[in-house]
């Protein structure tokens, strides 16, 4: 029984810890109308900032802290406002790839300069136990407890009693008639953003002495906020804080009950990621609503022409065909970025061409890996069949990632399909029906042509069919149904044709390509590993295909150089550690691009000829079918509408879900 409680304490404390970097994540979410996927990367700024001036810098222990924990939130909540506040009316997915960017640069850059391995973090608060209940716990533990409890009690009280609370709450139910009253909204929400960003920097600098200073892990254990969120609805603060309590508590017995099971001994980790995925899959529609207004301005023109993108990608073939007789020792470079050109294609039919966002395609890849091994290697298959097999494994797995799509879209697809990624990283991966306990496994390539030149070949072929099967799927029928789709999936229902089987199909594609990419990469490599396919890696595929989206059909192409080949060439190790945040801070700067020719073309969307603005053509942003539409719903709502209901402010925030 006493070992019991032990790990309901443990669970207590940490559960505490999420529930307030949640409290913090629902907050701005409620009053920007953005979802912060950098959450988890601003409590993680906060515990390195405390460690460079404790440790490096050698400053005490109270001013590091204070520096930590009351001087960079406020910074980063500046940053924060300035850069969302441009995003507040575009569309759900320059939301999402805006703060993924963000989070990916942040984390990315914390690895560049201290490294990817963890860090001794001192600990700042006593180590001394007492006796609770016959349990021993740790003074460290009450405290961390205390300290997240009373700051999420606290903001309750503040939210439901103080002037600023009362505006935050009006703020998430009317912003114009907050605005009559003689209240910015941008004041209100810089002020949600300050309380956000000191809830994370808490979390962060609270969490640090249990696990180590690891930027990767450090925000993904924030990140694992999203699961208390989720308990919330993404809306009642004090549902949300009750969530961190539950996961936390959940995630602690299950590390107890599964200590014996290699098989299971990845779910606690992954537990709070399972419960984002129930809620976002079971939970009602009408409790998941997304927040905030979504401009549906036409999205800014491409850089190049159809015509010029036709020729930069011939012009690309005809250079792959070389590269043998120029590349050298540098060849199995090119051989690699091959294999990410069918990734990139994947991933672009899956973003550019039917507006949906996935944030799991690096496990459709790693399933299509481990699949090929245990195909060609174990089963002894021929080569060319376990390539097409492993493509078909990966298909069922795709239409799994797909299962939330036909209920969702915009940031909860994103945050499902998010969850899920994590929780066959953590799960699955080390399974023995993946990579088993030594993420690694053997692969092969075929016998005829196994060389290095004749391979590269083999890939180069399989690179243009790829591309040329995905150019294909644009220009079908099929294409034009995922372009309506990311336009106005309720027109496509009004004609009659079916949107979730349409979002399905396009997931077990985008799913099948992805697996064979994963097979050809273990081939290439002669070894399937985990390693490459990570979460994290699919926030940089579609960071840098967002940072070349405007290449149109040459996309995926230069994703592929600016990922595998020009870090090849660059000889400064310091300048390779820094690429990803390059990567996330183009997507970014991409997003804001975005919302910014949005705003500034939104009065000429409802003359816009469909020519002039296909769906999804960059980002998934609207056409003109769903502004129409739009337009008549809102006037015909206007027309309906007997009168202004007597609701009281701010009710989802403190008491379920929003209205």
């Amino acid at each position: 029984m006493n070992d019991v409680l032990s790990f309901v304490v443990i669970g207590i404390t940490t559960g505490s810890v999420y529930g307030l970097a949640a409290m913090g994540l629902v907050l701005t979410y409620k009053t920007s109308g953005i979802f912060n996927f950098a959450h988890g990367a601003i409590a993680a700024v906060a515990a390195f900032a405390y460690y460079e001036l404790h440790v490096v810098r050698g400053l005490p222990r109270p001013v590091a802290l204070a520096v930590a924990v009351v001087v960079v939130p406020p910074v980063i909540a500046l940053v924060m406002e300035r850069v969302t506040r441009g995003l507040a009316g575009s569309t759900p997915t320059t939301k999402i790839v805006a703060t993924v960017g963000l989070q990916l640069a942040l984390t990315m850059a914390l690895v560049a300069h201290y490294g990817g391995s963890g860090l001794d973090f001192p600990a700042f608060l006593p180590t001394d136990t007492v006796e609770l209940a016959g349990i021993n716990v740790g003074v460290d533990q009450l405290i961390s407890a205390s300290v997240a409890a009373a700051g999420a009690l606290g903001f309750f009280l503040f939210f439901r009693i103080s002037p600023m609370g009362v505006k935050m709450r009006a703020v998430v139910d009317d912003p114009a008639l907050l605005a009559l009253c003689g209240t910015s909204a941008f004041t209100v929400r810089a002020w949600a953003w300050l309380i956000g960003c000191w809830f994370a920097a808490v979390s962060g600098v609270l969490l640090a002495p249990q696990i180590g200073l690891d930027a990767l892990l450090l925000t993904l254990l924030v990140v694992q906020a999203y699961g208390a969120a989720a308990v919330g609805f993404f809306s009642s603060l004090p549902l949300t804080y009750a969530g961190g309590l539950l996961i936390g508590v959940l995630a602690a017995l299950a590390t107890k009950v599964v200590s014996q099971s290699e098989v299971l001994s990845g779910l606690p980790p992954a537990l709070p990621f399972l419960v984002l995925f129930a809620v976002l899959l079971l939970a009602g529609r009408g409790r998941l609503l997304e927040v905030g207004e979504h401009r549906s301005a036409p999205p800014s023109p491409p850089l190049m022409s159809r015509t010029a993108a036709r020729v930069v990608a011939v012009a690309a073939v005809a250079v792959a065909v070389a590269v043998p007789f120029l590349a050298g020792t540098k060849l199995p470079v090119y051989s690699t970025a091959l294999v990410f050109v069918l990734v990139f294609s994947s991933l672009h039919l899956l973003v550019r061409t039917s507006g949906q966002v996935s944030l799991a395609h690096a496990a459709l890849v790693a399933v299509g890996a481990s699949a090929f091994s245990h195909l060609a290697v174990g089963a002894g298959l021929p080569w060319a069949v376990a390539v097409v097999l492993a493509g078909a494994v990966a298909v069922p797995v795709g239409v799994l990632v797909a299962v939330p799509a036909i209920r969702l879209s915009g940031l909860y697809l994103a945050l499902a399909t998010f969850g899920l990624g994590l929780l066959l990283e953590k799960v699955v991966y080390g399974s023995t029906w993946m990579f088993g306990a030594t993420g690694t496994l053997p692969a092969t390539r075929p016998a005829l042509l196994a060389g290095d030149t004749a391979f590269y070949y083999v890939l180069l072929a399989a690179a243009v069919a790829g591309s040329l099967l995905a150019a294909t799927i644009g220009r079908s029928r099929l294409g034009r149904l995922l372009r309506a789709m990311a336009d106005s999936p309720t027109t496509l229902s009004t004609l009659g044709l079916g949107v979730n089987v349409t979002r399905v199909t396009v997931f077990a594609i985008s799913a099948f390509i992805a697996g064979i990419a994963g097979a050809l990469h273990a081939s290439q490599g002669q070894s399937a590993t985990s390693v490459p396919f990570t979460s994290y890696a699919s926030l940089t595929w579609l960071a840098i295909l967002v940072l070349c989206s405007g290449l149109r059909s040459a996309a995926p192409v230069a994703a592929a150089v600016g990922l595998v080949v020009v870090p090849a060439y660059i000889t400064n190790a310091t300048v390779v550690a820094w690429q990803p945040v390059l990567f996330g801070l183009g997507a970014l700067a991409v997003a804001i691009r975005e919302a910014q020719a949005a705003g500034r073309r939104g009065g000429e969307a409802g003359t816009a000829t469909p020519a002039a603005s296909r769906a999804g053509e960059r980002l998934g942003s609207e056409g003109p079918a769903a502004q129409r539409l739009r337009v008549a719903a809102a006037t015909g709502a206007r027309r309906a509408e007997p009168g202004p209901a007597r609701v009281r402010l701010g009710a989802g925030l403190t008491r379920g879900a929003s209205r």
